[in-house]
């Protein structure tokens, strides 16, 4: 009897442990930036929750720190709690360049009133908070989403 609420056991363990990393959705993010003259736009993607609050950083394009403070929103979040982003940054974009980046959101976060913002930032030029949000719902995750300021637009595709 004890062997077998052993195993029952595991068989949960296990099954909650494949399901809890089973949720979450790697993403293929097209970035198409606008035709600007100037520096590389440093660009942070983030997860905003319902309350319009920041909750996660998904990726940093500009990888030299000394310029982070220009991204003032997510800025004052990420002074607060300095986390180790190394492995979600790359070189900031200039005006007519593409990006594609790869990032992972969590499937319990969809059609749930969060959305993704994409925040920019160009030496010397406008700082855009929110240049392209995107609701994270089926159909915003689905749509190509045009932006405000540096970014032409954003187009997301689940990755394999």
């Amino acid at each position: 009897m004890k062997l077998l609420m052993k195993l029952c056991l595991v068989c949960v363990i296990t099954c909650f442990s494949f399901h809890a990393s089973a949720q979450k959705t790697k993403y293929k993010c097209l970035l198409q930036m606008s035709n600007y003259m100037g520096e590389g736009a440093y660009v942070v993607v983030s997860l905003i929750n319902p309350k319009g609050e920041y909750e996660k950083t998904l990726y940093v394009m500009g990888d030299d720190k000394e310029w982070y403070n220009s991204l003032k929103e997510w800025y004052k979040v990420y002074s607060k709690r300095p986390t180790d982003i190394s492995a979600i940054t790359g070189a900031s974009v200039t005006g007519g360049d593409r990006s594609v980046t790869t990032f992972e959101i969590d499937n319990t976060k969809v059609n749930k009133g969060y959305k993704l913002r994409f925040e920019t930032a160009v030496e010397d030029q406008q700082y855009h908070v929110d240049d392209v949000e995107i609701a994270l719902t089926d159909e915003g995750l689905a749509a190509r989403t045009e932006g405000k300021g540096y970014i032409r637009y954003v187009k997301l595709s689940k990755s394999e």
